[in-house]
């Protein structure tokens, strides 16, 4: 029977009357598994499948869900398990504009724009506009935010370009209309919009979906509140499952506050803690829970774990990260002899760039999990091709990309670089030259989405190019720093290490995880300095990249070492220096400089 393995707590959760539930649960703690069971025990309790909507963040939770809902009632031959909705908060928006799409003056197959679409079709407004110099992020950004009602038409009327931003979001709204379209960001405000519009229509979905289970719930946005707000409002029978200690994305929208309001929100809710950790050493988890506790927005827990003490947290202090990714990778090359899995953790995607280069030169085989190998971003072959071009005229591919990827003008300013470089110039000059040359940060910008991780690729290039006083040094770092043994598709698909970013991190664990870059301007970044609720959210963060380490946990810094590090007990540590002869770390001031 399912239930036998779940905890007291997690029983209590799962057996709780019908009522709104709030399941608080910390990381480690069986959070998915326990709402699950909650399902299962609703469809075993008689509840029919279609009355019962489960909503998670990713298809990939939705079809984990949908596997252990169905291997757990496969006997079960009374429960019609096809009439279970289990999918995420867009794909039952989508569910419900399928059947309601003429309120909108759409047809029932129209299509769905995804984020590319949308920016693609903004870029044509703007053109239709002759407003070529008009920045589609801009645009782009402003209008996904009034849909996810994270900014109102009101706060636009303090901008200096509101009347421009009305008038592209309203050109927007028609375009969508004429092509029988919805974008991404309309499947939950246009069924939010239509709810509000049609009692009716929301009186149908309310009978229809009497029990909503809300998966992640402290990554939702104010719409998607919205949305299971109202669905919930005639049976009040929401389940809710999440750790606000986890609450990491609010760049995207994620407001903490739905999830600490949840008993104002729902009078009468019960609330649940689930404390027992099944992931972590005591070690790991009290480190962890020791730097969450000076968070002021957030509900306490008390994790504990069966797991024993385990191996102190280890805190290294290196020189420099080229120092630090080179203790890195050799430790990683140690550890592989145990063939447990790896994590390799930082704050930024620009920040692979040095682990990923003494990988490579250890022959040790790793996956970048949601990104790809630093070289072959777009942004860095671009300003390669030029930097090849110069010290290699015969360079047919640099030269062919270069074509490729400018207008005819833009090629010329390049080519007069190529053709006259200034004499004896540095590599990070000829950088700057291309950048001013080409205005080719506007041009990422105008074109991609992601143009601000693209411009940190953009500077840890520059930081690398700064150590160099010839071109040619600094292109041959770069080609030996590139796997040429490329490793096989198996052995890559089959790598123990893995690198991203913390954001990627949430919902995975490893034997052993590296924190690379835990320094103050780093983690916590520096535009977090002066605002408490972005502090606070690097600091959960930090608490995340923590609690993904099963066995052991290396934490690295280099010049200041993170505020955070300082709130981990001294008797959890055990600290390495490889800069000086120091054997203990301590918040010493004539150490470190530390920013208030």
């Amino acid at each position: 029977m399912i239930f036998h393995s779940l905890n007291p707590q997690q029983k209590s959760a799962v057996f709780s009357e019908e009522k709104p539930l709030l399941i608080v649960a910390g990381a480690g703690t069986g959070k998915t598994k326990t709402l699950t069971c909650r399902l299962i025990y609703l469809l075993q309790k008689g509840i029919s499948p279609k009355n019962i909507c489960a909503i998670t963040f990713t298809n990939k939770a939705a079809e984990e869900m949908k596997n252990r809902v169905f291997s757990a009632l496969k006997t079960e031959k009374r429960v019609n398990l096809n009439d279970l909705f289990i999918g995420t908060f867009h794909s039952l928006g989508a569910k419900i504009l399928r059947q309601e799409a003429p309120v909108f003056d759409r047809n029932k197959n129209f299509v769905i724009f995804d984020e590319d679409d949308s920016f693609s079709l903004i870029k044509l407004i703007l053109k239709n506009e002759n407003k070529k110099r008009e920045s589609p992020s801009f645009f782009k950004d402003k209008i996904s935010k009034i849909k996810n009602n994270i900014l109102s038409f009101s706060e636009i009327e303090d901008s200096p370009q509101k009347n421009e931003i009305i008038n592209i979001y309203e050109k927007y709204e028609k375009k969508l209309k004429e092509q029988n379209a919805f974008d991404f960001d309309d499947l939950i405000q246009k069924t939010v919009l239509l709810f509000k519009k049609d009692k009716n229509i929301l009186e149908k979905y309310q009978n229809k979906f009497q029990y909503i289970l809300v998966d992640e719930y402290q990554d939702i946005n104010n719409m998607q509140y919205e949305l299971i707000y109202l669905l919930a409002q005639k049976f009040k029978n929401i389940n809710v499952v999440g750790d606000d200690a986890q609450t990491i994305y609010s760049w995207r929208g994620s407001n903490i506050e739905i999830f600490l309001n949840f008993e104002k929100d729902w009078p009468g809710a019960r609330v649940v803690f689930l404390e027992e950790n099944y992931r972590s050493t005591s070690n790991i988890l009290s480190a962890a829970s020791a730097v969450i506790s000076k968070n002021i927005y957030q509900k306490p827990k008390n994790l504990w774990t069966k797991n024993g003490s385990g191996e102190p947290i280890k805190i290294i202090e290196v020189k420099n990260e080229d120092e630090e990714a080179l203790w890195a990778s050799e430790k990683i090359k140690e550890l592989l002899k145990e063939k447990k899995s790896i994590g390799v953790l930082y704050r930024t995607n620009a920040q692979s760039r040095s682990i990923e280069e003494h990988l490579n030169a250890k022959s040790i085989p790793y996956k970048i999990f949601g990104s790809i190998r630093f070289y072959e971003r777009k942004e860095i072959k671009d300003i390669l091709a030029m930097l090849r071009l110069i010290e290699n005229p015969y360079d047919e591919i640099s030269r062919e990309r270069i074509k490729k990827t400018f207008t005819k003008t833009i090629q010329n300013k390049i080519f007069e670089i190529i053709n006259n470089p200034p004499k004896n110039a540095s590599p990070q000059k000829l950088i700057s030259l291309f950048l001013k040359n080409t205005n080719y940060l506007n041009y990422i910008e105008r074109n991609f989405l992601n143009f601000k991780e693209r411009f940190e690729n953009i500077e840890e290039l520059m930081r690398l190019a700064s150590l160099f006083n010839n071109l040619k040094d600094f292109l041959e770092k770069i080609a030996l720093s590139q796997p040429h043994d490329e490793h096989n598709e198996k052995e890559k698909k089959n790598a123990l290490v893995e690198l991203m970013t913390i954001h990627l991190a949430k919902g995975l664990e490893f034997d052993y995880v590296f924190i690379l870059g835990a320094c103050e301007g780093i983690l916590p970044h520096k535009l977090s300095y002066y605002n408490q609720k972005e502090m606070e959210e690097e600091r959960r963060l930090m608490y995340v990249a923590m609690t993904r380490a099963r066995k052991d946990l290396f934490i690295s810094f280099y010049k200041e070492p993170s505020r955070f590090l300082f709130d981990i007990p001294q008797d959890l540590i055990s600290f390495i220096s490889l800069v000086g002869d120091k054997d203990e770390f301590t918040d010493d001031e004539e150490n470190y400089i530390h920013i208030l």
